[in-house]
This record gives C-alpha cells, sequence and structure tokens, in this order.
C-alpha cells in the first residue's frame, strides 16, 4: 500500500488529540499553580495525596503494607492523605454479583464477604466499628441485590450504586488497620462527604466545577495529625445519587483531590517502578523513565501503554502539580514524575526518545475522493460521518483528495470496498460487525473510494520532535532492515508523538528493535546523532 501523505504536508493537522474528546471534569476557572518536584524529590515535598489500587490492597498483607508505606512517608515529614480502589477483584466481583441478579434471580456475594472477613480477621479488626461498618454495607449490598433480582431490572444508576460498596469498604479497612496496628490517626471519608459533585452521567459521571472549592474546603476540615482515607472512583450527584467516574475514576480522583486542595504532589501507587521505556513483556530490558510530561503520558496511555490514563491527569495539569508514579511492592524505588516539563527543557533534554508503545489489532481506513481536486467539504463530510458513527479515531494523516486514519477495532473486511451502488450489499455479505463502519461506508459511497486493511499494529514514539530528523532516519533505517513497509505516518500536534502503522505480524519485531536503538545501544543501524 502507498505511503499516506502526511497531515504536516497537508496544512490539515488532524490527529489524535484533535478528533477525540473524552473528558470525566469540567474545568473553567483557573488556579495559580504550583512548582513541580524533580525526578529525584529534591524539592521540598510536605502535603501529599496517595492513591492505592486494587492490587494494592488486595489483601491483610498488602493493606499492611501499604500502611507501612504511609506511615514511613509520614516519618519523612509529609503530611499524606490516601485514595484507596476496591481490594483486588472486589469491583468485577461486584457486576458479577449484579449479572447474576438480573440474569438468573439469584443473590450470591459470598466471595465478597470472605475476602473482607478473612482480612478483618488477619488485621485484627473483628471487633473494631470500622469492620461492623463494612458488615453493614455487605447487608446492604446484599439487599439491594435482592431488589435487583425481585424486579428483574438493573439501571446504570444501580450498577453504580452496587459498585461503589468496593471502595467504600475498603477505606474502612485500610483507616481501622493504621489506628490500631501503628498507632497513626486515620478516618474514612467518603468523597462525597468533602465536597465531590459529579453530573449524572452513571457510569461516566463528570466532575462538576462547583467541587473544586467545595473539596478545598473539605480537606481543610480534616484534622491535621489524620490520615483521610478517601474514596475514590465514586461520588454524588446534585440529587444525591451515588455515580461512578469511569475508567481511571480512583486516579482522577487523587489528581482531583490534590489540585483542589493546593497540595504538593500526587503519588499513584501501583504494581510497577514507573513508566517504562516500553512494554517489559516485549523488551525485558525496559526501562524506568525518571520523568516525562503530561503530554508525553497521555499520549503514551492513549496508545497503549499502562500509565495514568489522561482525564486522571487533568486537574494535575490545571494546576501543575506534579503526579509521581511509585511502586507499592518496591518502595525504593524513585518511580517517575509527570510534570509540565517538555524533553527540551530537560538536563537530558537532548534524548531522543523518552518511551516507546505499540497498539495491536488495529484497522487501516483509506478514504480517497473520487470527485474532482480540491473539493469543497470533503474532509468535514469524512469526518462528520466518522462523528455521527460514534467511531473512535486513533491515528490521521491527510492529503487534498485523500484521509488514512486507523480504528480502534479490527475490522475482519478482507477486500476493498468499492463506492457505488454495490458498496453495502457487498458490505453485508462480509464479517463487519462494527455497525458504525458500514454507516460510514453507506455515508461516503457517493463521494470515494474506500480500503479497509485489518491487523495493523501503530507503533508510537514518544520523542523529542525538535529532533524528529535524528529519530526518523534510525526508525527507517530500522525498517529497511527487517524489511517492513510502513503504511502510514503521523507526527502529533502534541508535538511528542510520531507514530507510524505496520503490518501487525510486524509489531514486536519492531518494537524491540527500535527499543534496543534508542536505550539499549546494540542498534541494527548506525545510529544518527542528536543535535544540541
Amino acid at each position: 500500500m502507498a505511503l499516506s501523505l502526511l497531515s504536516v504536508a497537508s496544512g490539515l493537522l488532524l490527529t489524535p488529540s484533535a478528533v477525540r474528546t473524552p473528558s470525566n471534569i469540567m474545568m473553567t476557572a483557573t488556579l495559580e499553580p504550583k512548582a513541580a518536584a524533580g525526578a529525584t524529590g529534591s524539592s521540598t515535598v510536605e502535603k501529599t495525596v496517595m492513591k492505592f489500587g486494587g492490587s494494592s490492597v488486595r489483601d491483610a498483607e498488602r493493606i499492611t503494607e501499604v500502611c507501612n508505606i504511609i506511615t514511613s512517608r509520614i516519618e519523612l515529614g509529609e503530611k499524606p492523605h490516601a485514595v484507596c480502589s476496591a481490594m483486588g477483584k472486589t469491583t468485577n466481583n461486584l457486576l458479577a454479583a449484579a449479572d447474576m441478579a438480573i440474569a438468573e434471580g439469584k443473590v450470591d456475594i459470598s466471595v465478597i464477604r470472605q475476602l473482607h472477613a478473612d482480612t478483618a480477621d488477619t488485621l485484627g479488626l473483628n471487633d473494631s466499628p470500622a469492620y461492623k461498618e463494612v458488615v453493614s454495607l455487605l447487608d446492604e449490598l446484599e439487599r439491594t441485590l435482592e431488589g435487583v433480582a425481585m424486579l428483574g431490572e438493573l439501571s446504570r444508576r444501580t450498577r453504580d450504586r452496587i459498585v461503589s460498596y468496593g471502595e467504600r469498604m475498603s477505606g474502612r479497612m485500610v483507616a481501622a488497620s493504621l489506628e490500631k496496628n501503628h498507632g497513626t490517626p486515620a478516618k474514612q471519608y467518603e468523597s462525597w462527604d468533602l465536597g465531590l459533585v459529579t453530573t449524572s452521567r452513571f457510569g461516566d459521571a463528570e466532575i462538576e466545577e462547583e467541587s473544586w472549592a467545595a473539596m478545598k474546603a473539605g480537606i481543610d476540615k480534616i484534622p491535621k495529625d489524620t490520615v483521610g482515607i478517601i474514596t475514590g472512583f465514586i461520588g454524588k450527584d446534585a440529587k444525591g445519587r451515588i455515580t461512578t467516574l469511569g475508567r481511571g475514576g480512583s486516579d482522577l480522583t487523587a489528581s482531583f483531590i490534590g489540585a483542589a486542595a493546593g497540595y504538593d504532589e500526587v503519588q499513584v501507587w501501583k504494581d510497577v517502578d514507573g513508566i517504562l521505556s516500553a512494554d517489559p513483556r516485549v523488551c525485558p530490558n525496559a526501562q524506568v523513565a525518571s520523568e516525562v510530561s503530561f503530554e508525553e503520558a497521555a499520549e503514551l496511555a492513549y496508545f497503549g501503554a499502562q500509565v495514568l490514563h489522561p482525564v486522571a491527569m487533568q486537574p494535575a495539569m490545571r494546576v501543575n502539580i506534579p503526579v509521581r508514579v511509585k511502586n507499592s511492592y518496591n518502595t525504593e524505588a524513585p518511580g517517575t514524575v509527570i510534570s509540565e516539563a517538555k524533553p527540551s527543557q530537560r538536563p537530558s533534554g537532548c534524548d531522543l526518545v523518552s518511551a516507546i508503545t505499540s497498539k495491536s489489532n488495529v484497522a487501516m481506513v483509506d478514504i480517497v475522493s473520487t470527485r474532482m481536486l480540491g473539493d469543497y467539504g470533503f474532509l468535514a463530510q469524512v469526518f462528520d460521518s466518522f462523528k455521527r458513527n460514534k467511531l473512535s479515531v486513533n491515528v490521521v494523516a491527510t492529503s487534498e483528495v485523500s484521509v488514512s486514519l486507523t480504528l480502534n477495532k479490527a475490522i475482519d473486511v478482507l477486500s476493498k470496498v468499492q463506492s457505488g451502488p454495490l458498496n453495502m450489499k457487498w458490505a453485508e455479505t462480509q464479517d463487519i460487525e462494527d455497525v458504525g463502519l458500514r454507516s460510514v461506508i453507506e455515508d461516503l459511497s457517493d463521494v470515494s473510494d474506500i480500503t479497509v486493511t485489518p491487523d495493523r499494529a501503530i507503533i508510537t514514539l514518544i520523542a523529542n520532535v525538535e529532533q524528529s530528523s535524528a529519530v526518523m532516519a534510525t526508525v527507517f533505517g530500522v525498517l529497511k532492515e527487517l524489511g517492513v513497509q510502513v503504511e502510514m505516518l503521523s507526527q502529533g500536534a502534541s508535538k511528542v508523538n510520531i507514530s507510524f502503522i505496520i503490518p501487525g505480524d510486524k509489531e514486536k519485531d519492531v518494537v524491540k528493535a527500535l527499543h534496543a536503538c534508542f536505550f539499549e545501544d546494540t542498534c541494527l543501524v548506525p545510529m544518527e546523532e542528536c543535535e544540541a
């Protein structure tokens, strides 16, 4: 397939950041930015918000370790609050229980009850007020599920309520363990009691603007010597109904609390040492990045890396509070600091590439106009169709008469889809499961030829684009050595990523080879020098 023209060349730069608009937080007001802490933590960090994911609080052993981490940060002079996810696989188990109630009319939360009972027993919390509250929540959960089973209905609102029990129980366990077993004053707080108000979009709610001032006031009311253990991922709307914040909701809660309260740093504790230069399953020698920018972290997440969801970083970006990714299983690792600093502004600003990531199983769509050269409104018509049919686009490259783009979901289409009346008849006989794409084909069949190529991969380099010539010289040299053809190429409007499309079966080989060049000094080809 011919190489699509770069969107930069046409002057019509349409990239993922231009066509995707995820948002879980409404932001209009301005706050004074805070100075970012350095990657080594040399800047003063006093007030922090620490977020612990489900794997970090999965059982009594991990809760004990989380409590050790919190107390150790206090000993270092920090004044932390913490946001805790539901224990282990509790959220999945809650959803499974809801599905069973609606599908089979049965209620079974025995696995969830047993996990929390065993944890309380090991931590010595059986007689604590906190565990009695957990048992009360479990009973309430059971009654809710009985209602679902009896009515045979499960609304998004009820599903959010069911899911919320996981965070509400884990926070109580952590707070009680901190107090009883570590001698640290702690109290569990529901996020809505501290001022978090959301929209009423159940399953994917947004944080309302009024929450900024309310959360700051709520955090300020927590006693100075008390660690607040705050529920993440959930909130309440203006009518007092429980909502969930969707993907990355716990990270978003921590980021929002830190930003609204004017804290020094948000720490997200995961099960990795930080943001890695590549997927360690593909590149065993992957390295931890000491620091990345907010834009770099967002692009990494969007193009497949398992880091913070882009939405979760928005509050921190708003007031420039650094976010540090740490490993709760390896507390000595310095982690990765995410801040506003660009590659060229860092001491190591001449590094060519910060990280490499990839996205598998995507479909590439080439749309070529059959009208006159420069036909007015062609690009607008193309993207209006994709928007109307709710198809998420990853990478885009344009010329005056054509558009090449990739879709999140690979479509099993193996031949060229011709324009004209036979177009939809042909499409209906194929295994095209995505109705949205079929609708796009129908919309555009009178003005374009469309080619859909499945089983492609997006390789993304988070790079210093001021050194893009040196980066791409190495990339194309490696691809030539591997015999891999680039089918599409785009430099993002964020100016931190370079993405290209290749056959899916070459994905791992290319990632390994490029990582060897930029991070392991074992390149297949002579590398270009970074220009000072």
